[in-house]
C-alpha cells in the first residue's frame, strides 16, 4: 500500500499562543538547518510508503514560514512534487523575500493564519499579527503571482460579540481568498487558554450554533460552497479549490506524515512519531526512524471512522462495506427527524442541511 498525501510537520514558532496543543517548540533558531536533515533522513527512510506521483504535500506546525528561508528552500527542494503544495503561515512572516521563495520552490496554495481582524480578539489569543499584517500577507502574495489563497478564522473567542464575528467575515470576504476554514474555538486540556478561559468557554456553548449558522449563511450567501463542516471554497468553473490535501483525510485515503510528532495512516497501520524534538533529532540523526506509536487499524475502526470522517463532507457517503458499524435503528430515526437520508436504493448516506449543522452529535447517534 502507498500513500498520494505527504504532510510535514515543521514545530518552530516565534512564540506559543495560549490555546494551541499542537507539537511546537520555541527558542531553538539554531536546529532548523538540522531539523531540515532529519525530515529528509525521515523522507528518505519512509519513501517506499509514497506512491511514485504523489497528489498533495502540506507543510504545517507550529509556523512552517517562521523556518529560516535557507532551511525551508533546501526542504522544498528535498520534497516530491505533488499536484498540490500548501504551505501554512503566520501573516507576520510573509514577507515580498518569503512569498518568492515559495514561488520558486513549488508551493502553489498558501495558507495564513488570520484568527481574526479584531485587535482585542488577537489579544486574546496572545496573536502577534496584527490586522494589517493579515491584509498585507494576502497582498504580498497576489503581488508574488499566489492565486490560490486559504484563510483560517476562529469564532467563540472569549469576548468576541456577533458585530465581531460578522465584521471578521466582512473582512475576510474583501481580500477574496479561495478558501476560508472557520473554527470554534476549543478548550483543550492542557493549554493555558483552558486554564485561563474554560468556564467561559463552556458558559457559552449555547451561542456557539448561532455564530456556526452565522458563518455557513454569510459565505454561502457571498458564494462559497460549504464542502466540509469547518471549510469553504469559492466556486470556480475552471478548478476544485478544496484542499486537496485535508480533502484525502476526509474521504479515508492513506497519507505519510514526517517529523516530529507527524502522524501517518498507510495499509490498515496508524503511526504517530513521539512529540520529543531532541529525540527525533537524535534518532534521525543515526539514521534510524524515531520513537513512535504503533496503533493497527481494523476493519471495523476503518469503516467508523470512514463514517465520521466522510459525513463532514457536502457529498453523500457510499456505504457499501459500511453497515456493520452503522446503527440502522438509529438512522430510521434521524431520517424521520429530517436530520439524514438514504439515497440511490440504500447505496449512499447523507446529512440533511439542518443534520450538517448538528455534525458531530447526529454522526456519533449512527454509530454503532
Amino acid at each position: 500500500m502507498t500513500a498520494r498525501h505527504l504532510y510535514v510537520h515543521l514545530p518552530f514558532c516565534s512564540h506559543r499562543c495560549g490555546y494551541c496543543d499542537f507539537v511546537t517548540v520555541t527558542g531553538h533558531d539554531g536546529e532548523h538547518g538540522g531539523y531540515v536533515d532529519a525530515l529528509l533522513a525521515e523522507l528518505q527512510l519512509e519513501r517506499g510508503h509514497l506512491a511514485g506521483d504523489v497528489d498533495t504535500v502540506f507543510l504545517g506546525g507550529g509556523t512552517p514560514t517562521f523556518t529560516e528561508p535557507a532551511a525551508l528552500a533546501r526542504l522544498l527542494s528535498g520534497l516530491p512534487a505533488a499536484m498540490e503544495t500548501t504551505v501554512e503561515a503566520n501573516p507576520e512572516t510573509v514577507t515580498p523575500g518569503l512569498a518568492a521563495l515559495l514561488r520558486e520552490h513549488g508551493v502553489d496554495r498558501v495558507s495564513p493564519g488570520a484568527q481574526s481582524f479584531q485587535p482585542h480578539l488577537l489579544e486574546m489569543l496572545e496573536r502577534r499579527a496584527r490586522p494589517e499584517d493579515v491584509r498585507g500577507a494576502v497582498h504580498t502574495l497576489r503581488d508574488a503571482g499566489f492565486d490560490n489563497v486559504s484563510l483560517d478564522l476562529i469564532y467563540g473567542i472569549p469576548g468576541q460579540s456577533t458585530g465581531d464575528l460578522e465584521r471578521d467575515l466582512a473582512e475576510a470576504l474583501a481580500l477574496a481568498p479561495e478558501h476560508l476554514s472557520c473554527y470554534e474555538l476549543e478548550a483543550k486540556p492542557g493549554t493555558r487558554f483552558t486554564h485561563a478561559h474554560g468556564e467561559e468557554l463552556v458558559r457559552q456553548a449555547d451561542a456557539m450554533e448561532d455564530y456556526f449558522e452565522r458563518v455557513v449563511e454569510t459565505l454561502t450567501g457571498a458564494g462559497y460552497r460549504w464542502y466540509e463542516t469547518a471549510n469553504f471554497c469559492r466556486l470556480d468553473h475552471d478548478r476544485d479549490l478544496r484542499s486537496q490535501h485535508n480533502l484525502g483525510y476526509w474521504l479515508g485515503r492513506d497519507y505519510l506524515g514526517i517529523g516530529v510528532g507527524a502522524v501517518s495512516t498507510v495499509g490498515g497501520l496508524r503511526w504517530r512519531n513521539a512529540p520529543s524534538l531532541p529525540r527525533y533529532l537524535s534518532a534521525l540523526g543515526r539514521r534510524e526512524r524515531p520513537l513512535r506509536e504503533l496503533e493497527p487499524l481494523d476493519s471495523g475502526v476503518q469503516a467508523r471512522e470512514r463514517v465520521l470522517l466522510g459525513l463532514r463532507l457536502d457529498e453523500p457517503l457510499l456505504t457499501a462495506g459500511l453497515d456493520a458499524s452503522l446503527d440502522h435503528d438509529a438512522l430510521e430515526r434521524l431520517e424521520r427527524l429530517g436530520l439524514a437520508e438514504v439515497r440511490e436504493g440504500g447505496t449512499v448516506l447523507a446529512l440533511t442541511r439542518r443534520g450538517r449543522f448538528l455534525g458531530g452529535g447526529v454522526t456519533a447517534e449512527l454509530l454503532v
